[in-house]
């Protein structure tokens, strides 16, 4: 009855038209908080069979019986119907209730009122019926403004989490998006200062004992379809709001309603429940990077999405993918699926996510011991490769995934590796292709590939290497390569012509040429930093 809007018994009596028949309360007087759905009149004895539940009934008692047992059964009859007040007016039938009415009424739960004037029962329907209509307006425009909301939301560019927040703010309780089967996938906590929704959802719905008793009384739960490819109309979420901060209102629930419609369009984008999870955990890995999230609350938000690594030493990851590749054309559900079964094989916990906008993937790993990192880094990188590989998002001729590995550490030093890896992947692409990068070697690449556009570094390219540049675009061999391996040798003229294939003197006599090119001593330790800096800048340039 209270999810169809409606007022109080309390408020009707409250109201003129019944105040002024001087209300006494004899039965129930706790009960008068009831929703009144309507207003009803009658005098005759099988008038419960003509209600439907939620009525004030207004009567004078003709119907009632002579009789205690005619008028214990009137009783129990209207209290089964489920009707929200009997109202019985004094005059020619009773002067004063019986007493098996008063009985019975408090027996059954059902609250009992007479009247001591005459009123009119036309005025007292006509005041009743305006109070509700009016309360059933302002319920649908409440709901109406939330779903304005939620909508200007999503076109905004928001998602789940957005319109989530929006429903939350509005009913000041804890709301859920959870899987059809019973998941988290999202959860956001209305009250201000009320704390975390996600330690709420494992209490009240994420534990098996939560779920063995069912939601706590009072909690709504909406199906969220979505579109579940051989099934139409099938749920793919469930929305959950649970009355923890506050009793859930009419309004609360008629929002909701309206609010699992708009979350039906947007997981229209995510037909596989994998991308749908993965987005939640992605958005949970870039707030703990982005420092929304404080590591001292990221284990338990952690293992709520299934992350619960064995000891305190993680290891961040972030891939990025090419910008020419796009999303698969079966959507970000299969490319997860696929890297989850690659990555299964690693033996050690995975919190794998996705960021489709900025087109990376973040994830954690568990290590067990700091020696791990580099092997377990060249099986995750191969891993993400293959998994992306058989998304149908490598090409032949296109450019590979970049997989940055930052250090591994606690949970405050998985936020910053994130944050570092993730800004690191976008300045690798111009490198040369490596299984993995290590983020901690990538610190000057990110430097330079920020002032990329800065016509500063421009000049110091072509100052540093400029004459070297144009020699080899008209002469043969070309003196970059070498000066490139030289460089990465770090000067060590053996290990150089090695790489190069070279015999000695003929790459003494190519560094004697580019130092001549370029007015430059090889052996200065100052020339070989500019050098190599003027290096790395050209492949940002």
């Amino acid at each position: 009855m209270e999810s169809q809007g409606g007022i109080t018994v309390r408020r009707a009596l409250e109201l003129p038209g019944l105040r002024g028949g001087l209300p006494e309360v004899l039965a129930c007087g706790e009960r008068l908080d009831r929703a009144v759905r309507w207003v009803h009149a009658g005098e005759v004895p099988n008038i419960a069979s003509l209600l439907k539940g939620g009525e004030l009934l207004l009567t004078t008692g003709l119907g009632l019986g002579d009789r205690p047992a005619e008028q214990r059964a009137f009783v129990r009859r209207l209290a089964e119907r489920g009707i929200a007040a009997l109202v019985v007016e004094l005059g020619p039938r009773f002067t004063r209730l019986p007493a098996a009415l008063v009985e019975t009424a408090r027996a059954a739960g059902l609250p009992l009122v007479q009247l001591h004037r005459e009123v009119p029962f036309v005025a007292v329907t006509e005041e009743i019926h305006t109070e509700i209509v009016n309360g059933h307006y302002a319920v649908l425009r409440q709901a109406e403004e939330v779903h304005r909301r939620c909508t200007e939301a999503v076109l905004g560019g928001g998602g789940v989490p957005q319109v989530l927040a929006a429903l939350a703010a509005f009913v000041g309780n804890p709301v859920f998006l959870e899987t059809a089967g019973g998941g988290l996938l999202y959860g956001v906590w209305g009250g201000p200062g009320e704390g975390e929704a996600l330690p709420v959802w494992e209490r009240l719905r994420g534990s098996r004992a939560a779920r063995a008793g069912g939601p706590p009384a009072g909690s709504v739960l909406v199906d969220v379809a979505g579109a579940a490819p051989g099934a139409p109309g099938a749920v793919r979420a469930r929305l959950v709001l649970l009355p923890v901060a506050g009793p859930v209102r009419p309004a609360h629930r008629l929002a909701t309603e309206r609010v699992a419609g708009i979350l039906a369009v947007v997981l229209m984008q995510a037909r596989q429940e994998e991308e749908l999870a993965a987005l939640g955990r992605g958005d949970f890995l870039t707030d703990l990077a982005q420092a929304r999230t404080a590591p001292d609350d990221a284990p338990a938000r952690a293992a709520v999405l299934g992350f619960r690594p064995a000891t305190g030493l993680l290891l961040p990851l972030v891939m990025k993918l090419p910008e020419t590749t796009g999303a698969p054309g079966a959507g970000w559900g299969q490319l997860v699926r696929a890297m989850h079964e690659e990555l299964s094989g690693l033996g050690v916990p995975v919190l794998l996510g996705v960021r489709p906008v900025e087109g990376r993937v973040p994830l954690l790993l568990g290590l067990r011991e700091e020696a791990e990192r580099a092997g377990l880094a060249d099986r995750a990188a191969a891993a993400l490769r293959a998994g992306t590989e058989r998304a149908g998002l490598l090409r032949p001729g296109a450019p590979e995934p970049v997989v940055v590995v930052g250090p591994a550490g606690g949970w405050a030093a998985a936020a910053a590796g994130l944050r570092h890896a993730a800004h690191a992947a976008d300045a690798a692409p111009d490198l040369d292709p490596r299984p993995w990068w290590d983020a901690r070697r990538l610190d000057i690449d990110l430097l330079l590939w920020r002032l990329r556009g800065q016509p500063d570094l421009a000049a110091f390219v072509e100052r540093a290497l400029g004459p070297l540049l144009r020699h080899d675009r008209t002469a043969r061999p070309p003196l970059l390569p070498t000066l490139e391996t030289f460089l990465d040798h770090a000067g060590r003229k053996a290990e150089t012509a090695r790489a190069l294939h070279l015999n000695r003197q003929t790459l003494y006599n190519r560094l004697a040429r580019i130092g001549e090119l370029l007015g430059t001593d090889l052996d200065d330790p100052h020339t070989v930093l500019s050098l190599s800096l003027a290096l790395r800048a050209r492949r940002h340039a």
